[in-house]
């Protein structure tokens, strides 16, 4: 380049400068926004892959979602045969009185059924009654009753319990003093599929 006379040498110059300039506008301009949208490009191709793959495990547990389902129905159709259905006064005496057989509980008196919010989900497909219920019994063995009730019934809830000591009178005549009068409501779903 010593040789080169010094017009020549500058435009050597320029044009080498002018060919990096060139050069680093084409990679700036051309090769590295091809690059991203290479990148963007795989980067959407794994979500779609990925999108894919769950679509394909979605497909293949198809049959195992049908079962699930079918199970469930089964299960839903079950209880609700053993739902509040009919003459509901004689349905809540046939309920409760065989299953406190099994307990010191003593329940003499059930209302007639009055309605009941749910209060639940909207647009929840079934309706409520509600009974009114007195009875006498033993602390402990009143809470296993409420207790392995509402795990038994699992369309019922006991609600708004109220424990008094059974009347002084009644207790000494009885040589009972331990005993407890108890007021609560229970809350039934009526099935809506009952004939």
């Amino acid at each position: 380049m010593k040789n080169l006379p010094k017009e020549k040498r500058d435009r050597l110059i320029l044009v080498c400068l002018g060919t990096l300039a060139v050069m680093a506008g084409l990679y700036y301009g051309l090769i590295s926004t091809q690059q991203k949208s290479l990148e963007e490009m795989a980067k959407k191709q794994v979500e779609q892959e990925n999108k894919l793959q769950s679509a394909e495990r979605l497909v293949g547990s198809t049959a195992q979602i049908q079962r699930n389902l079918t199970g469930s129905f089964a299960r839903l159709k079950a209880i609700e045969s053993t739902m509040a259905s009919g003459d509901m006064y004689s349905w809540i005496i046939l309920t409760v009185k065989p299953f406190k057989e099994n307990y010191r509980v003593d329940i003499p008196q059930f209302s007639r059924e009055g309605p009941a919010e749910v209060g639940m989900f909207a647009r929840f497909p079934y309706h409520a009654v509600v009974f009114h219920v007195r009875g006498t019994a033993y602390y402990h063995d009143f809470g296993k009753f409420v207790a392995d009730f509402e795990n038994a019934f699992p369309y019922m809830r006991i609600q708004n319990i109220e424990l008094d000591p059974v009347a002084a009178s009644n207790a000494n005549a009885q040589g009972d003093q331990e005993k407890l009068a108890f007021k609560m409501e229970i809350v039934a779903l009526v099935n809506p599929n009952a004939p």
